[in-house]
């Protein structure tokens, strides 16, 4: 339970940073920083792999790249979306 919840709040704040770096939000405000932590982790992983400190089974960097990623696309997608 506890490893659970930690992977949560680690994928929050690296969704978080992502976003500051990015100068973008992700809509859906703190679930949409744990979502798109989790899965630019995921993204992250499977591009630049497995290298870089480690916290709660999350490779900082590629994490961190992968959730900038994440929200690039998702952003700019909704920026197209709203567009008038």
């Amino acid at each position: 339970m506890f490893s659970f919840l930690w992977f949560l709040i680690i994928g929050g704040v690296l969704g978080w940073i992502a976003s500051l770096i990015i100068g973008k939000d992700i809509p859906g405000g703190i679930i949409g920083n744990i979502i798109a932590g989790i899965i630019g982790a995921w993204i992250g992983g499977k591009l630049l792999g497995r290298w870089g400190p480690t916290l709660s089974d999350f490779y900082i960097f590629p994490a961190l790249l992968g959730s900038i990623i994440l929200i690039f696309i998702v952003s700019f997608i909704f920026k197209l979306m709203h567009k008038d």
